[in-house]
Formats: structure tokens, sequence, C-alpha cells
């Protein structure tokens, strides 16, 4: 039974936008299924830099009041 794809490769990132950690579980770690491990990694990458920032804009949305700074990006 194949787990969900979020599962099997999880990539944390911190408020740097920085990769900390990448888990691979080990069930998905197959030679000849290369290609399907490297797109499961760069989604998850993808996910855990969405993801991060999402929350910077979330955060500075409090700080700023949700004014709108030229140059935040918010």
């Amino acid at each position: 039974m194949m787990k969900e794809a979020q599962k099997m490769v999880t990539v944390e990132v911190n408020g740097k936008q920085e990769l900390v950690s990448i888990k691979i579980d080990p069930e998905v770690i197959n030679r000849d299924e290369a290609q399907m491990l490297e797109d499961l990694v760069l989604a998850a990458c993808n996910e855990a830099l969405r993801k991060s920032r999402d929350l910077v804009q979330q955060e500075m949305g409090k700080l700023t009041g949700g004014l709108k700074i030229p140059g935040l990006g918010l």
C-alpha cells in the first residue's frame, strides 16, 4: 500500500528560507524509482518553502496591522 506523497518525503524550512531537514521514508528508496523519489523531494521542498513564506507573510501582517508596506510583499 502506497502512503500519501506528503508522508513519504518531508522537508523542514526555517524562517530564513533554509532547508533544515529532509526525511525520506525507507519504503520509497528504490533504485528503479529514483525519478519518483526526486519528484517527491522536489515537491516536498516546494511545499515547505510555500508554507514558510505563508507563515512569514502571516506574522508580518500581524506586526504591521495589515498595512501594505512597499517592499515587504505583503
